[in-house]
């Protein structure tokens, strides 16, 4: 079955994150190892991460991490992904210092390494215009997660 790309609006009632906290602007493609999306926010003025009049470029793991909870929740049972905690992030390559002076749209990809009911890793990469922005891996707990 074709997957049909999701819209913000679509994004927003399946991660744990709202109004302009909603940093992805449509998710692509996806199947049960990786999700393709894209995001414009990075370009916004308002954008709720923007420091000192920048972006920094260290962000980019937020819009990965909304990535991730999208993925999370479309492959699952479709409900609402709940807020998680970030127990680590491995590998952080940043090959710019900002965002905010990206073109857009870029292109947010995860693509998960290991999955357990209450725990994920996945490693994932932001590109614009071919140019990998940031890429890493990071490990989520999800709530009720046994220790």
């Amino acid at each position: 079955m074709p997957v049909v790309p999701l819209d913000r609006a679509g994004i927003a009632r399946l991660v744990p994150h709202a109004g302009d906290m909603c940093l992805l602007h449509a998710a692509l493609s996806w199947d049960k190892d990786s999700i393709a999306c894209t995001a414009t926010s990075h370009r916004d003025a308002a954008n709720p991460l923007r420091r000192d009049g920048m972006l920094p470029a260290i962000c980019g793991v937020e819009y990965a991490l909304q990535a991730m909870a999208l993925h999370g929740a479309l492959t699952a049972d479709g409900a609402a992904q709940p807020a998680g905690f970030l127990a680590s992030l491995r590998g952080v390559d940043l090959a710019v210092a900002r965002l905010d002076d990206q073109p857009a749209p870029l292109s947010v990809t995860a693509w998960a390494v290991a999955r357990e009911a209450r725990s994920f890793i996945y490693a994932f990469a932001l590109v614009t215009e071919g140019r990998e922005l940031l890429a890493g891996q990071a490990a989520v707990i999800l709530p009720g997660a046994v220790a």
